[in-house]
């Protein structure tokens, strides 16, 4: 028996074989690797799975989060649920949680200000990696101007630029 050959190419893939005519496909990569439309394929990618169990998972969660906190107990009791969690909890959770993540957010912006260098700090002008312009200027006739390496504009031309140039 002999091995199909088959060019690949970046929008289809042609298989040749002494034994059956040839046969083109026009699927992408990710068409191929999804599993759908392709015969011989063992199924959905596993991230699929578990993104749909856990969507269904989540919307089952809720609905009986929301039974469990608004359905009256002589209902609950009638169909025979007799041990659930205080309903304390279903107010309590959802407000801690709430809490957390002001205080959690708060707790962010707090630690940027800490690590922040105040205004008036040198360490927000110059650190370890400025540099200073180079001293030596080419002189180059007509439009041959080479670029200048890449330097930090000093503060002081930043000031001379912005306050003392009346046009």
């Amino acid at each position: 028996m002999e091995e199909p050959h088959s060019v690949n190419s970046p929008r289809r893939i042609l298989s040749l074989s002494k034994k059956r005519r040839a046969t083109v496909s026009f699927l992408d990569a990710d068409e191929r690797d999804s599993g759908f439309g392709v015969s011989g394929e063992h199924g959905p990618k596993p991230s699929e799975v578990y993104g749909f169990v856990g969507s269904i998972t989540t919307v089952v969660a809720t609905v009986i989060f929301l039974v469990w906190a608004y359905v009256p107990e002589a209902w609950l009791h009638s169909i025979g649920i007799f041990y659930y969690p205080s309903r304390y909890w279903a107010l309590a959770v959802p407000v801690y949680v709430m809490v957390t993540v002001v205080l959690a957010l708060g707790f962010y912006v707090g630690l940027n200000f800490i690590s922040t260098p105040s205004p008036a700090s040198l360490n927000s002008i110059y650190d370890e990696f400025s540099r200073e312009p180079s001293s030596r200027i080419p002189s180059m006739d007509g439009d041959d101007q080479p670029i200048q390496p890449i330097s930090d504009i000093g503060i002081h031309k930043i000031n001379d630029l912005m306050f003392n140039s009346v046009n």
